[in-house]
């Protein structure tokens, strides 16, 4: 399935911020699921998860996916190929030198890890380099980054309002811009197959 992806010479996605809600992880499982190794483009996700909760995110993603999967930690590089979970309780950034930054700065949308922390550091380190996905979700947290990733040059993408099991967040998404990819979860799956074969040639 061949989606059109905006293209400019010489262009091609260095990493994808992915962020959900409610109803996430099983969101994600499906469009992560096998993706197949090697696989070069890291992968950078804040899920919310209820405050004081201690998250086993990596874990369970790790027993199910074929990628190394880790808790991003302050200062750690981001590396090709392989999957970060915003640890809960702290904002997680993007630096320009493309390592994580943690904060504990107040909750932006009521969420800490924030979903528009993350991708507005990331369109500040990768500009147009960059790829946004919004999936399922029962607050506003993530239209705002999304945007800046437009705004940036990237790539920017939804999960379909009417696919999602909590439509909240994509309809933020959708009301703030107008994202490259409106898609239902098997369509951004072949959204992001494609973005990763584009970046490995």
């Amino acid at each position: 399935m061949k989606l059109n992806i905006p293209q400019s010479p010489g262009r091609r996605i260095e990493a994808v911020m992915l962020g959900a809600s409610a109803g996430g992880i099983e969101a994600l499982l499906a469009l992560l699921h096998e993706l197949p190794s090697p696989w070069s483009l890291p992968v950078v996700i804040v899920l919310h998860l209820p405050e004081g909760h201690e998250s086993h995110l990596a874990e369970i993603f790790a027993e199910r996916l074929h990628l190394p999967v880790h808790e991003a930690a302050d200062k750690m590089p981001i590396a090709p190929g392989h999957v970060y979970f915003a640890p809960p309780g702290y904002h997680l950034s993007v630096e320009r030198d493309r390592q994580f930054s943690l904060s504990c700065e107040p909750p932006v949308h009521f969420s800490r890890p924030s979903i528009d922390v993350l991708m507005a550091s990331a369109a500040d380190a990768y500009g147009a380099a960059l790829a946004g996905v919004l999936l399922t979700g029962a607050n506003d947290d993530g239209a705002e980054g999304l945007r800046r990733i437009h705004l940036a040059g990237g790539i920017t993408a939804v999960q379909d309002p009417d696919e999602a099991r909590i439509p909240a967040m994509p309809q933020a998404a959708l009301a703030l811009h107008s994202p490259d990819h409106v898609l239902p979860l098997r369509k951004l799956r072949a959204l992001l197959l494609q973005l990763e074969s584009a970046h490995a040639h």
